[in-house]
């Protein structure tokens, strides 16, 4: 059960000719803690058990808000900042809040959000693609996929729902200060459909470095690196039709990443699974296979496990499994949510598996 500091506040205005006018804030504090301990293995003398965080979700704390101005508008703001549940270090100490820290409005329009945020193929689309929501050493596509992650400087539109059909926007525009140029540097766009057990999204983005990965992030794959002059072109496609308690996933990744050490060009099919056990276990199974598009034959393909058991509303305990085959100079590896998994020698299969326990408060 999550735990809320609420602030509730009134003002009354009054005077001769004056109706009370009254506005009311609220203020939540949330954080989600996940630790646990992983094996991998990577080939001959390539092994290790690690203690590791995030290997579900990324570990984080935040502050979020919404103010009723009236008329149906609201005020919205977020804050959060990613930190190591192993070790209590920041994930990023230059920065008061590293992963969000954007204000906004809400309404019968949509809602507007401005500052440090997540793409929305980050926060929405991933959602629609596989049972983990592309999260673990589990998911293919979590593993084989480039993506970034959150930019600053952001400003994005969200649209209502009509017919269970709704859009997000969003463009970042570079900062001077930690770039050249000026202008947009990244621009994403996200279409979803939902009506009952359908749900069905697509999405597209462009962004280019410095002017991203200086105050935002990449999520990179195969030991590629994004510097200066980099340029990240993805589109990404996910739909589940659920079945009883059965739901099945098939999701599409096509990305390009010019401009550095480790050039990616690759198309990445994902079928996925997930079995509702009982109310409280989840069985998901999932299968992707990468092609290298450059024609050099770096294909590789995954096959991935997680079973999720929730303790409570707030805890849950997750074993996640998987394996990976890389073929010629493809050297992926088995990366948790907020931790990166062993360098792999270019055509060396790795396989690995992962317990941990996840607590939101």
């Amino acid at each position: 059960m999550r735990r809320f500091i609420t602030i509730a506040s009134g003002a009354v205005l009054s005077c001769a000719s004056a109706t009370p006018v009254f506005a009311q804030s609220t203020v939540t504090l949330y954080g989600v803690l996940d630790n646990g301990f992983v094996y991998q293995n990577a080939g001959s003398n390539n092994s290790a058990i690690k203690a590791v965080p995030g290997g579900l979700f990324s570990t984080r704390y935040g502050l979020k808000g919404s103010e009723d101005i009236g008329g149906g508008l609201h005020v919205n703001f977020q804050l959060e900042q990613a930190f190591s549940g192993q070790t209590g270090a920041a994930t990023d100490p230059t920065k008061a809040f590293n992963r969000l820290a954007f204000v906004g409005m809400s309404g019968g329009f949509g809602e507007v959000r401005l500052g440090l945020q997540n793409t929305p193929q980050y926060d929405v689309l991933q959602a629609a693609m596989d049972p983990s929501w592309v999260k673990s050493i589990a998911s293919p596509m979590n593993n084989f996929n480039a993506l970034i992650i959150r930019a600053n400087n952001g400003i994005s539109y969200y649209t209502p729902t009509f017919g269970g059909l709704n859009a997000k926007f969003m463009v970042a525009l570079r900062d001077r200060t930690t770039a050249t140029g000026n202008g947009i540097g990244l621009y994403n766009v996200v279409v979803q459909y939902v009506n009952g057990p359908l749900n069905v999204a697509a999405g597209y983005e462009r962004g280019d470095e410095p002017s991203v990965g200086a105050g935002g992030s990449y999520s990179l794959a195969g030991g590629a690196s994004a510097g200066p002059g980099a340029v990240l072109s993805v589109f990404n496609a996910g739909a589940s039709y659920a079945i009883g308690a059965n739901r099945i996933w098939l999701a599409y990744h096509t990305e390009n990443l010019t401009n550095t050490p480790k050039y990616q060009q690759h198309d990445v099919y994902q079928i996925s699974d997930s079995y509702q056990i009982d109310p409280f276990s989840l069985l998901s199974l999932m299968y992707g296979y990468l092609h290298d598009r450059t024609g050099k034959g770096n294909n590789a393909q995954q096959l991935g496990l997680l079973f999720e058991y929730s303790l409570s509303k707030s805890t849950e305990l997750y074993t996640a499994a998987g394996f990976i085959q890389n073929k010629n100079l493809a050297a992926y590896t088995l990366s948790g949510t907020a931790y990166s998994g062993l360098a792999v020698t270019p055509g060396t299969n790795n396989r690995g598996i992962g317990v941990g326990l996840v607590h939101k408060f």
